[in-house]
């Protein structure tokens, strides 16, 4: 998600710069790669890169022919086969043991549905959505179709009108089976092996993180890296500034009561208690705990998570402790508060991402789903 909003941060510069670009995306992979299908590069006319479609090996290339791209304003396929034990011809030695197919588009400002409009639609607020890209690698010399909609909520955006009827039909028809958490790329045999890159595309983790304490400031600033929304809540004000969190998205503070009155929250948020304040946290967990949160993480020995739902208990107030993580993080032996820090949001990542953060050594099938 950092990478769509740095590529978008680019486009809006260049266009105000008058300097064509063109958007390159990695709309299959067979095999072994360094990046995966949705893996977007914008490229400028003088050179500039935003974004990245491998480790740093494919780039050179693929700006080259995307400065073709620019200046024909014609889309273009391009398959690179890591396969081939005679790699160096793209300038050094991939070894990735892949082939990767990326799909070159011309950016027309003009048109307010290409393909970085409709993910800029797409990061517009918190809502589910779907970017399809119709391509062929059986007619990969000729134009490509290309990123042509955006399915968001009940809506379409884009150019329905470039996809021929059936093949509409037949991506619909594959929507209503597809799993939100997943990209699919199916290959229509009878539509002559046309193929259809269908990305989901969810909204940025937000992180509410109760707490402004000197260890919370790595946490906030690792996960501006990652680029994950950070929303910091804490009853004291000389702590919870700007200042020391110049990256939160939003700073609240006030009474454990007040302070759960302006929050929002959904499917992709995280909650974590490190204020070191037990009763603030007992009157937040209150109300945390009546929100259908993924992942509410407890700072702290399991002791401390246990009399916190001891209290809501004798209330009367159920708690889901299958959404309790408590001790929270990633057991990797951390010490001090950078790794603490890394600990926890590994944790949220794996969570969220309904993984369960195992060492990849380990894994038996390839990498990525």
């Amino acid at each position: 998600m950092k990478e769509f909003k740095a590529i978008i941060e680019a486009y809006e510069q260049y266009k105000v710069a008058g300097k064509n670009t063109a958007l390159a995306t990695v709309v299959q992979v067979d095999g072994s790669a360094y990046r995966r299908p949705g893996a977007r590069m914008l490229v400028s006319e003088d050179g500039g890169l935003t974004g990245a479609i491998s480790g740093g090996c494919l780039e050179g290339d693929a700006l080259r022919k995307a400065q073709t791209v620019i200046f024909q304003q014609k889309s273009m396929l391009v398959t690179y086969d890591t396969t081939d034990e005679d790699d160096q011809k793209f300038g050094v030695g991939l070894g990735c043991n892949g082939i990767i197919h990326v799909l070159i588009e011309p950016i027309d400002y003009q048109n307010t549905i290409n393909p970085i409009e409709l993910l800029k639609i797409a990061l517009q607020d918190r809502v589910f959505s779907r970017l399809l890209t119709v391509f062929s690698v059986k007619y990969s010399k000729q134009e490509q179709i290309g990123t042509k909609i955006l399915l968001k909520g009940n809506h379409v955006f884009g150019d329905e009108d470039k996809l021929e009827t059936p093949l509409w039909e037949k991506i619909q028809d594959e929507l209503k089976s597809m799993d939100t958490n997943h990209h699919k790329i199916r290959k229509y045999e009878s539509l002559d092996d046309i193929q259809v890159f269908i990305e989901s595309i969810k909204p940025t983790i937000r992180i509410l993180l109760f707490g402004a304490g000197n260890d919370t400031i790595p946490l906030a600033k690792m996960a501006d890296i990652l680029g994950l929304d950070v929303i910091l809540i804490d009853g004291r004000k000389n702590l919870a500034t700007p200042t020391r969190f110049p990256s939160a998205l939003k700073i609240i503070t006030g009474s454990g009561e007040e302070v759960v009155e302006h929050l929002e929250t959904d499917e992709h948020s995280a909650a974590l208690l490190m204020t070191h304040n037990f009763e603030y946290e007992a009157l937040v967990m209150e109300e945390l705990s009546k929100l259908d949160l993924p992942y509410l993480g407890i700072l702290g020995p399991k002791k401390k998570s246990q009399k916190l739902i001891e209290r809501l208990a004798k209330k009367g107030i159920p708690v889901n402790q299958a959404t309790i993580y408590s001790p929270m993080g990633l057991d990797i032996g951390a010490e001090g508060s950078e790794e603490i820090a890394l600990s926890i949001l590994a944790e949220v990542k794996a969570v969220l991402a309904k993984k369960q953060g195992t060492f990849l050594r380990n894994k038996t099938g390839p990498i990525h789903d």
